[in-house]
């Protein structure tokens, strides 16, 4: 027993980057330098928890890729690993700031497993089933908008008869569309206790309608559970410095989550007009020279922290704090 406490002692801590496709997932344990392929399904991911069981793991890392890496990161978090999911531009990044400029899944693994032992990514727990299907249908809905402003715009510009009546008929299905994801996602919040409190929560901010509440709900479900500071970079409106020696750039906003802030931005429009707090604060940014957009950003930076802060302690919106 001793001789066995003593072997596990010495054994190196493991990082394992995982390259992630629609077949298969490549392995890369650093730094012990072992490499597999297994298949990307259940009986796969059976083999990669046995082999993984025989090292001290210490962090798993794979990228974000649509919906083929869901099923990995469910079974190993399950299996008590710590993973780590990370956005492809930063693992690419990183790759070529290491002098990896070729490109292979077995590199990328390895690239991935090397990365988690620098940056040391955050570890976080697959999101519920549930709340991964309602994410689902509000970025299907998001998608469902933009085509129908891409047909709207089409519709404007163009002069012949049948095209027009092609264009009329696209709008209207995908106005149809629109409507029974509509129905589809408020009918699943509702079903859901905890979502329809966050969803009633936010509601009650003055200026946050139905789109923006869903998207803060479905978008953000960190929300409640971090800093303001951490939610307004989540949902990209944290400002970041560009200075260099005695000049000082302006702040500029990046990252986050897209889908979101598109939901948010109408809210703001809709706050400055209805939210007083809100309207002072746009009003004096305003005086103070800031561009509309620049005020109007801020604006959106409120209304997240505002939005963390009512459901972190769990109440309706009051126009005096209590």
């Amino acid at each position: 027993m001793q001789g066995k406490v003593l072997l596990e002692q010495s054994a190196p801590t493991v990082y394992v980057g995982v390259d992630v496709c629609k077949e298969w997932l490549d392995v890369y344990l650093h730094p012990v330098g072992r490499a597999l392929r297994v298949a990307n399904d259940r009986e796969g991911l059976k083999q990669l928890k046995r082999e993984l069981a025989g090292h001290q793991v210490k962090l798993i890392v794979m990228e974000a890729t649509a919906k083929y890496h869901r099923q990995a990161h469910r079974t190993l978090s399950a299996g008590g690993f710590a993973v780590a999911v990370v956005n492809p531009l930063r693992s690419r990044l990183f790759a070529e700031a290491a002098g990896a400029l070729a490109k292979t899944d077995r590199i990328d693994a390895k690239i991935l497993a090397i990365l988690g032992e620098s940056l040391a990514p955050d570890a976080k727990a697959p999101v519920p089933v549930a709340l991964e299907e309602l994410q689902e249908l509000f970025r299907a809905r998001a998608a469902a908008v933009a085509e129908m402003v891409a047909l709207t715009n089409r519709l404007g510009a163009s002069e012949g008869a049948f095209l027009r009546a092609e264009l009329v008929r696209r709008i209207k299905a995908t106005q149809a569309h629109i409507e029974r994801l509509d129905g589809e996602i408020h009918r699943q919040v509702g079903a859901d206790l905890a979502l329809a409190r966050r969803y009633a929560i936010l509601m009650s901010i003055p200026g946050v309608g139905p789109v923006a509440a869903m998207g803060l709900v479905l978008g953000l479900a960190e929300l409640g559970t971090c800093s303001g500071k951490a939610a307004s970079h989540l949902a990209g409106l944290a400002p970041f410095a560009d200075d260099s020696g005695e000049r000082t750039g302006i702040r500029f906003i990046q990252g986050g989550r897209a889908h979101v802030r598109t939901a948010i931005y109408m809210a703001a429009v809709a706050a400055v007009r209805c939210n007083p707090d809100l309207a002072a604060f746009y009003k004096r940014l305003r005086d103070h020279g800031k561009k509309p957009k620049v005020a109007l950003t801020a604006v959106m930076r409120k209304l997240v922290v505002l939005a963390n802060t009512l459901l972190k302690e769990d109440r309706l919106w009051q126009p005096v704090a209590p």
